[in-house]
């Protein structure tokens, strides 16, 4: 069972979050701020962090900076009511792997959840399966199902790796710019354009996937149908 901590300082919320991620199926544990927090990681395993931005004495954005700073990879879903795109692109440049503005809608919160935690062992594994196909982080390769295996440039392989770990996901531009290049960097957002452009080319025979332009928003990549 996946232990799952509630950092929240409305009692009343924290109660609430525990509530439906125990009907789901999880272990919970909480705490009523980052301080608070942390002390209990120091004693038990957490699988995963549902993670409230206003908060005393420490609150999400430290904690999350503290966590992300010290090399801890525990997944995070951010619940707030500070909805923003400033505040979202924050908590993403801090590490959040999800956000989600309150009020929640239960079942959101639960799919996300799962799909956080499918996506930290497929992470921690460093390897990703679509079909016949095989993402290897670790090498930087793809593999398809007859055994050719081709080496991307970096950029193109964490372009390729974070669409294919979210099926169906849109990204736009600058959500994948912001995750995937420096912040500092003079690029804009027509280089997403150039290394879809790439791979797309690189991979245009792969019976397993294709990269498809949603028009307005940006990019998803999506299983073909066998």
């Amino acid at each position: 069972m996946f232990r799952i901590m509630v950092v929240e300082d409305d009692p009343n919320s924290r109660r609430l979050m525990e509530t439906v991620l125990n009907r789901g199926g999880y272990e919970t544990v909480s705490a009523c701020d980052g301080a608070k927090a942390l002390d209990l990681m120091d004693k038990k395993h957490i699988d995963a962090i549902l993670l409230d931005v206003m908060m005393p004495v420490m609150d999400g954005y430290e904690l999350l900076d503290t966590l992300r700073s010290g090399g801890s990879n525990v997944p995070v879903l951010m619940v707030t009511a500070k909805e923003s795109a400033a505040d979202k692109h924050h908590a993403f440049r801090l590490g959040t792997d999800d956000y989600l503005v309150k009020p929640v809608d239960e079942e959101e919160m639960l799919l996300r959840m799962a799909a956080l935690l499918r996506r930290s062992r497929i992470a921690t594994e460093h390897r990703l399966q679509i079909g016949g196909t095989v993402l290897d982080w670790d090498s930087m390769t793809v593999t398809d199902g007859d055994g050719n295996s081709a080496s991307l440039p970096n950029k193109e392989f964490s372009l390729l790796f974070k669409l294919l770990s979210y099926q169906g996901k849109i990204f736009t531009r600058r959500q994948l710019m912001d995750e995937l290049w420096d912040m500092e960097t003079e690029s804009d957002e027509r280089t997403v354009d150039v290394h879809i452009n790439r791979l797309r080319d690189k991979f245009k025979s792969n019976p397993d996937f294709e990269l498809v332009t949603v028009r307005g928003l940006g990019y998803k990549a999506v299983k073909k149908e066998a």
